[in-house]
């Protein structure tokens, strides 16, 4: 009943919100001729993400309170507030765009429909990232925080390649935990360019970064990201009730958003509103003998994750979206069986399935208490690659 109510209320204040004049939901996309928030300038990328609130389907079938980051593009202003509202996802959208291009992105406020007493603003830090200005860093202290109803466009100029990842900074603990974190990508120049691998005489037209040499060269290419939420502290912000942050503990470790098995599920995972709020799966699909990059993220706000493949070589070419690489030039890769992540920190993984038998390989996580969903003794963070 109380969700009833407050779903409710909420539809009513986005109702009230989305035909008030005075608000200022607007997109900007400079190139963008005929409205659809596409730029006919190749060198800028334009996206548009609303922010509020909705839920997940965690592995067990349990739902679960969330905020969250989700796709607007396409939408006309008018109907951002009431098309964007319930539309959290986990995670949010992956942003990708080449060193060199330009990008605006829109952030819009939707509100809160089950807290409609929540007015809080929103923001995007793009984690790590050299911004253009501090003002589109997205710590409200030294930068701008979206109100309810309102947009921000925050611009950005891709000038170093490599795994970044975005989250909002505005009472950040509540905001990252509840689920309004992201991944991004910036592609390197050299990318369309062959360069022959000297360590396997493979050539490659993708790559993790500018090395000029070829060796962070790839066939396919997997964003992985680890967050974890404590049950009990998404349901005490759903019902209103005092926020546990000192006894922040885990309940559902994730991967993209999702726990084994639902990771290796390749359709989206579909909320108690049937909106697919969960979208990004985390298998791995390659062909004998390719080169495999994972791009792994942590935006755990408690927990340091230890991921682990078996059966495959784990090569470190880069970390904090730096290639590893001395002032003067050598390689500093090296070769392990685990990469443990911390909250805040990114890994560039090479996995060469060059002489891997045929199969399916597990990559999960070494931490015992990551390997479950709820009470359900396995899941968790755990997902699979397939060698075919």
């Amino acid at each position: 009943m109380k969700k009833r109510i407050f779903l409710i209320q909420g539809m009513l204040l986005g109702l009230l919100l989305w035909s008030m004049p005075a608000l200022a939901v607007t997109t900007t996309c400079p190139g963008d001729i005929n409205g659809d928030g596409i730029s006919e300038d190749p060198n800028i990328v334009c996206r548009q993400f609303g922010a509020g609130d909705g839920y997940a389907t965690m592995a067990d079938g349990q739902p679960i309170y969330t905020f969250g980051f989700n796709d607007v593009g396409g939408i006309p202003d008018n109907q951002v507030m009431s098309m964007g509202m319930l539309g959290a996802n986990s995670p949010a959208p992956t942003l990708r765009f080449k060193e060199g291009q330009e990008m605006y992105l829109t952030l819009s406020n939707v509100g809160m429909a089950i807290r409609p007493d929540l007015f809080d603003p929103h923001t995007v830090h793009f984690h790590g990232f050299p911004n253009a200005a501090s003002i589109y860093d997205g710590v409200p202290d030294s930068s701008i925080a979206i109100g309810m109803g309102s947009s921000l466009a925050y611009y950005y100029k891709a000038v170093e390649p490599g795994t970044y990842m975005f989250h909002c900074h505005v009472e950040v603990t509540e905001h990252m935990e509840m689920g309004m974190t992201g991944q991004a990508v910036i592609d390197p120049i050299q990318n369309g360019t062959s360069f022959v691998d000297p360590g396997n005489g493979k050539a490659y037209t993708k790559f993790a970064y500018d090395d000029g040499d070829g060796t962070t060269g790839y066939d396919v290419d997997k964003l992985l990201q680890f967050i974890d939420f404590d049950r009990a502290f998404h349901d005490a912000d759903e019902q209103i009730q005092p926020l546990p942050f000192a006894a922040l503990k885990p309940s559902y470790p994730l991967l993209n958003g999702r726990g084994y098995p639902d990771t290796v599920k390749e359709t989206p995972i579909l909320n108690q509103n049937g909106f697919a709020s969960q979208r990004l799966d985390s298998v791995v699909r390659v062909t004998q003998g390719q080169r495999v990059l994972l791009r792994l993220s942590n935006l755990s706000t408690s927990n340091y994750h230890t991921a682990q493949v078996l059966g495959i070589p784990m090569k470190v070419v880069g970390n904090g979206a730096r290639l590893l690489r001395s002032p003067a030039g050598k390689n500093l890769y090296y070769y392990t069986d685990s990469v443990t992540i911390g909250g805040g920190e990114s890994a560039d993984v090479l996995l060469d399935t060059t002489g891997v038998p045929t199969g399916t390989y597990y990559l999960y996580s070494r931490n015992l208490y990551d390997l479950n969903n709820m009470d359900e003794p396995v899941g968790g963070i755990m997902t699979e690659i397939i060698v075919q």
